[in-house]
């Protein structure tokens, strides 16, 4: 390096976003995680004596992934290379692996490869990593926003450490920025008098990404100019603006995806309208497609209500057929309404069990065939192997029905549909007794 290039490298760090500055540079100075890097947990004792195993990285954008590589990188006594999936083939993986391979046969010295987005390497890409990674010729350390297990290579799982990493807390957040004004490589040569109220919505809002939190500082600290006195004031309003709206999270096929559906599912069979509503609104504002929305509610509405309330499954259904019919924004609106009916409506699974324990009987129990009299009798030569014989016609009796077998002798007296007490399934039960006696729904 010559001193051209000291003044690049230079010129490039002082350029750089804030938050490529304000990179934590050890592990006293990292925040947030304190259940995987606190003092005396696993990976920070792995860290410290540099003892790493294979690990992945999970977690949502700002949580700290790629700042713990660095941190590892600047720690280990072995060879750090950097791989981007977003940038890198299958070429630059074998290259990394024979400079590897060539470090460990010479001189004994293992190489630690962290590789940025892992979850965009596809099968073949991932699979080239597999021999270096279980033979241990290289310590890999991938970092990832998608759950590993849906998109890592199994094997590559099963050879690595799984950390999970979390949103920052507000409070992390808020710490983070405090540091950043009085740091050299931050926000110091700028001097700022920045409201209490003002540093508290950019933790609030970030959604526990300190990357977004360190860009609307940057953004109101520069854009802000000084007053005469030589000092930029920043206050709540000045916040706002830097910040145009609150930082959402959630992604449309990793975890949030199914943990936001399951709590929309779980919300409208606990009978919670609020909590239906502020699940459905994180979805709808986060780009969810509103028809796995409506078949959701679809779902929750014939599980969860059933009998009770027969007409929330034809609510729900009207909605799925409005969010085609009407297009978004406004189906929304029909889904909503949908949402609430099925939350607020009385809950019966007891059509969903029935089902259940009938597929599990016809399964566990031998099938002597459908009974003589259930036969259709109406095609050529069917009368005449006795199909249909002996069936009582129904709406021939009074009140319209008559007692008569409906299922084969082996399953007579199987009870699979137990109605509630509750809404409409009430009555159900009391007609089934008078039809069919108190015995069999006891």
């Amino acid at each position: 390096m010559d001193l051209f290039d000291a003044a690049d490298i230079n010129n490039h760090r002082q350029q750089a976003p804030l938050a490529a500055r304000m990179r934590p540079r050890s592990l006293d100075e990292f925040v947030g995680q304190e259940d995987i890097v606190g003092k005396g947990r696993l990976l920070r004792r792995a860290i410290e004596a540099d003892r790493l195993s294979s690990v992945i990285f999970y977690g949502p954008p700002g949580c700290g992934k790629t700042t713990l590589a660095q941190i590892i990188a600047a720690t280990t006594g072995g060879n750090f290379r950097t791989l981007s999936a977003v940038t890198s083939g299958v070429a630059d993986i074998r290259e990394v692996l024979r400079f590897a391979q060539d470090e460990l046969r010479l001189y004994g010295r293992r190489t630690v490869l962290f590789i940025d987005e892992i979850h965009r390497f596809n099968k073949s890409q991932q699979d080239a990593l597999l021999p270096s990674v279980e033979d241990g010729t290289i310590i890999l350390i991938g970092a990832t926003t998608e759950n590993p297990f849906f998109e890592v290579n199994s094997a590559l799982i099963s050879r690595s450490r799984i950390f999970r990493l979390h949103a920052l807390s507000e409070e992390n957040i808020y710490q983070l920025l405090k540091r950043c004004l009085e740091d050299e490589r931050g926000m110091k040569a700028y001097p700022a008098q920045i409201s209490e109220e003002a540093l508290r919505h950019w933790a609030d809002v970030c959604g526990g990404d300190a990357r977004t939190a360190y860009n609307a500082l940057e953004l109101a600290v520069i854009t802000t100019p000084p007053a005469e006195d030589g000092i930029r004031y920043i206050d709540l309003s000045i916040a706002e603006e830097s910040i145009q709206q609150r930082n959402i999270s959630y992604d449309k096929q990793g975890d949030w995806h199914y943990d936001v559906i399951s709590a929309f599912i779980k919300s409208m069979r606990g009978s919670d309208p609020d909590a239906v509503l502020h699940w459905m609104a994180r979805m709808t504002e986060a780009g969810e497609s509103p028809e796995f929305i409506a078949r959701r509610i679809v779902i929750c509405a014939a599980e969860d209500v059933g009998t009770a309330d027969p007409m929330a499954l034809v609510i729900a259904i009207s909605a799925m057929q409005a969010v085609h019919f009407v297009g978004w924004p406004e189906a929304r609106i029909a889904l909503a309404e949908a949402a609430v009916y099925v939350a607020c409506a009385p809950k019966s699974n007891a059509a969903y069990m029935g089902i259940n324990a009938a597929i599990a009987d016809i399964h566990n129990k031998p099938f002597s065939g459908v009974p003589l009299h259930l036969r259709e009798a109406g095609y050529k030569g069917a009368k005449q192997f006795g199909h249909g014989k002996g069936y009582k016609y129904p709406h021939d009796f009074p009140g319209h029905y008559c007692p008569q077998q409906y299922v084969p002798e082996e399953f007579s007296g199987h009870v699979y549909y137990k109605p509630s007490t509750n809404g409409r399934e009430q009555k159900i039960g009391e007609l089934l007794k008078r039809l069919w006696g108190e015995d069999r729904y006891k």
